[in-house]
């Protein structure tokens, strides 16, 4: 059976300083994100990633299931399209190292940030998917969210303030 492309957007080459939802899913959605030494094995190589390719990482929520990322290009050069070849390469490297699994699905889904689109709004959406999914009564209880931008208490700070 033939894959479908996931469609990226048209004459958009994700080159630059925008900002970007991405959810990237578990293979065959397993719910493999569960225990802080997997999730530690990711997060390690997202942050590698993200610092080598030039792209800040707003917010982060690793679910049992898929991650989601509100990341933004800090250069002219910053490229969402490597920056996310080279995570999905390196976590799945060492996530096939430490536990002798797959780890990602073929593909992922990105939304392009609209200049007019609020930053924090999706930060809260992030940041509130354990809450929504029923994990815990409080953002703050749950292990596996936080940002490289900004402390955990100053996100959840921002979040609350609007």
């Amino acid at each position: 059976m033939r894959r479908k492309r996931v469609p990226r957007l048209r004459g958009f080459d994700y080159t630059g300083c925008y900002r970007y939802f991405l959810t990237i899913c578990a293979q065959h959605r397993q719910r493999v994100l569960i225990r802080r030494e997997a999730v530690d094995i990711i997060l390690s190589q997202l942050l590698q990633s993200a610092h080598d390719e030039r792209m800040a990482v707003i917010a982060y929520c690793f679910m049992p299931d898929h991650v989601h990322l509100l990341v933004e290009g800090t250069h002219p050069e910053s490229r969402l399209l490597e920056f996310v070849r080279i995570f999905k390469q390196r976590s799945s490297f060492h996530w096939k190292k430490a536990f002798g699994l797959e780890l990602w699905q073929r593909g992922y889904f990105e939304r392009v940030l609209r200049s007019h689109e609020s930053t924090i709004d999706v930060a809260r959406y992030v940041l509130a998917n354990p809450l929504r999914a029923g994990l815990v009564d409080a953002v703050e209880d749950y292990p596996f969210v936080g940002s490289m931008t900004m402390s955990l208490r100053d996100l959840l700070y921002s979040v609350s303030k609007e």
